[in-house]
């Protein structure tokens, strides 16, 4: 992102899947598709706890980037 630019959410959507109940939380999230001015992004909720792991909450959004 260019120096001065600022990030403005166009929408978003997420999923829980589970109750979060763990004794760690993990997420994870990542450019799916960046672009000069929209970038669609993805995101997934891990939880951890006494060796599993269990998905429960997965997002996925579309930004903005508002150039200077």
């Amino acid at each position: 992102m260019a120096p001065g630019s600022e990030v403005l959410t166009v929408e978003y959507k997420v999923n829980f899947l589970s109750p979060a109940t763990g004794a760690k939380f993990v997420a994870i999230g990542k450019a799916i598709k960046p672009g000069n001015t929209l970038t669609v992004c993805a995101g997934e909720v891990w939880a951890h706890d006494k060796g599993d792991k269990k998905l429960i909450a997965v997002m996925q959004a579309t930004m903005m980037t508002m150039k200077g």
